[in-house]
């Protein structure tokens, strides 16, 4: 376990990364180098690359988040960024965004209207 000073740093870490993968804009588009280098340097912080964010399973993808220390809400913010990856051409992570916000509702024990909504849409996209 991380002790209160370095949980404190890890979060502000990781939220960081956060915000910075929620700030990029996603058109529906390819992306171009300069895109792709932005990306692979944030998801890097989480041992990702867009290549492993691809082929790993929903479980795992959710099992490597929670060993980085991402909280229910660190871990709803990323699955936000997967549905908007997700508007990009040739990437489709609505699946995985899917079990990420189903694992939240499912472990936190506390039913939230927002997580429910987002899982509706997420299915909706799927299908």
């Amino acid at each position: 376990m991380l002790n209160k000073g370095l949980r404190d740093n890890e979060a502000i870490r990781i939220d960081n990364v956060l915000k910075t993968l929620r700030s990029l804009d996603f058109v529906p588009q390819p992306l171009t180098d300069d895109a792709k280098f932005d990306i692979e340097n944030q998801l890097k912080e989480f041992g990702l690359n867009i290549e492993t964010l691809l082929h790993l399973q929903s479980k795992e993808l959710i099992t490597l988040l929670t060993r980085c220390h991402l909280d229910f809400n660190q871990l709803e913010q990323f699955s936000d960024f997967l549905m908007d990856f997700s508007k990009v051409d040739n990437y489709n992570f609505e699946d995985k965004s899917l079990a990420i916000y189903q694992y939240i509702q499912q472990e936190s024990n506390v039913f939230s209207f927002g997580i429910n909504a987002k899982i509706a849409s997420a299915k909706n996209k799927y299908k």
